[in-house]
């Protein structure tokens, strides 16, 4: 079974950047689409970005179009997510995840995902 590892948040400024990563380790005799969700207190976990597999197409929420890149290193078995322009509502745990699906609907919805990383938190706040 495939294991995600993220890494790379912390506490930023509004205005500011950062980059998550999110490492595959473990077997794997396939490729997976990866898809990047947050989840804010008292709410639900909810879709930010995410790159299908094989054909790489890229989808995104609405609230980050044009502010953050999702993005993947084959030989290093890496995803990022690149995080332009923070806002304080982007302040969340972000969690990524591996889906054996395909398709833009089932890519945006928690249930179309087989593995989740253990999150990292992302703090937006001056």
């Amino acid at each position: 079974q495939v294991q995600l590892v993220e890494s790379g948040g912390g506490l930023v400024q509004p205005g500011g950047s950062l980059r998550l990563s999110c490492a595959t380790t473990g077997p794997s005799d396939r490729n997976y689409a990866m898809g990047w969700f947050r989840q804010a207190p008292g709410r639900e976990r909810e879709f930010v970005a995410a790159l299908s597999w094989p054909d790489p197409s890229a989808y995104y929420t609405d609230s980050v179009k044009g502010r953050f890149t999702i993005s993947r290193d084959m030989a290093k078995k890496t995803v990022y997510l690149q995080m332009n322009s923070l806002k304080p509502e982007d302040t969340a745990v972000y969690y990524c995840a591996a889906s054996k699906h395909a398709g833009e609907l089932v890519l945006t919805m928690t249930g179309g995902y087989d593995v989740w990383g253990q999150g990292t938190q992302v703090t937006v706040s001056s």
